[in-house]
């Protein structure tokens, strides 16, 4: 059952894409609001711009996986009140891109004590760039001191919060170095941020520590981790299930198999990209399919 705050198409617009979501500055934002989906009792999905929001409300108070905007705080806020929350005591950042980690500045000052893999919080804090691809490269600034995480862990981390065992795991380099995956046991639910992409091809940062072989480790770590009814939260993209995370694990495979065979053949980048790795899966994931053969190829090919 959905509980649904209105929202505009400019937001509806960007469930489905895969990553990175591209800042459209203040005016634009001022314009989104959010939609928010039923996880299970105490546990939604919030929608906005930018990635998923997971949102766990109880007794002990409120917890969010990932922070969008910083201008998208207040309309983030109200939309828990909808749900019957109140104050959010705690956040967990999946990774440090700006997409899921800005709205880090204004919870942060406002008393939010964030959480992430270390080497996300060791990103966080110094001047970055990132590299879409599909846009010209842009900087993100480090974060001032109380927007970053101020509770790193490496490999595994547990939280006792609103009644469940609430796990972070690492399982090494995937989508960026430092990514992590928010397991809700009680639910038998798990924020996976921009690992899995269900409505697109993902973006591998390869700048960052991405690796292509890294995310299917990943994948198939965090699906050892799960029975066949859990539910999926992706980073960009609709509520999925352990079948549609199969699904795209078996993608990634097939990809990368075909990718490393024409690598081992001596062909160039443009000659992968002419012989279109992806075919077989275009019509499922469709999207920025030269992106990730790009990147992947960067990967192999070190």
């Amino acid at each position: 059952m959905m509980k649904t705050i209105p929202f505009v198409a400019v937001a509806a617009a960007l469930l489905s894409a895969p990553c990175l979501a591209q800042n459209p500055g203040p005016e634009r934002l001022a314009e989104v609001e959010i939609r928010a989906e039923r996880v299970g009792d105490g546990l939604h999905v919030l929608y906005g711009f930018g990635g998923n929001i997971a949102v766990s409300l109880g007794e002990q108070g409120g917890l969010i996986v990932d922070s969008q905007f910083p201008e998208l705080v207040p309309k983030i806020r109200a939309a828990i009140r909808e749900l019957g929350g109140d104050e959010i005591n705690f956040g967990i950042n999946t990774h440090w891109h700006y997409d899921h980690a800005d709205g880090n500045q204004r919870f942060g000052p406002e008393g939010v004590w964030f959480i992430s893999q270390t080497d996300s919080r060791e990103r966080m804090s110094v001047d970055k760039f990132i590299d879409p691809l599909t846009r010209p490269a842009f900087d993100q600034p480090a974060y001032p001191p109380a927007a970053l995480p101020i509770v790193t862990f490496d490999n595994r981390m547990q939280l006792h919060f609103n009644g469940e065992r609430i796990d972070l795991l690492h399982f090494g380099p995937a989508h960026t170095a430092g990514d992590a995956a928010v397991f809700f046991r009680g639910h038998n639910a798990v924020h996976m941020g921009d690992i899995f992409t269900p409505g697109g091809y993902p973006y591998v940062d390869s700048n960052s520590g991405g690796d292509l072989d890294g995310m299917i480790a990943f994948c198939r770590a965090v699906l050892a981790e799960l029975d066949e009814d859990a539910i999926v939260i992706p980073g960009h993209g609709a509520i999925s299930t352990y079948a549609d995370l199969v699904r795209f694990t078996e993608m990634l495979q097939s990809v990368r198999d075909r990718i490393a065979e024409l690598i081992a053949a001596g062909a160039s980048l443009e000659q992968i990209i002419a012989a279109e790795p992806t075919a077989a899966w275009d019509d499922i994931y469709g999207g920025d399919k030269v992106r990730f053969i790009d990147r992947a190829y960067s990967t192999l090919s070190r």
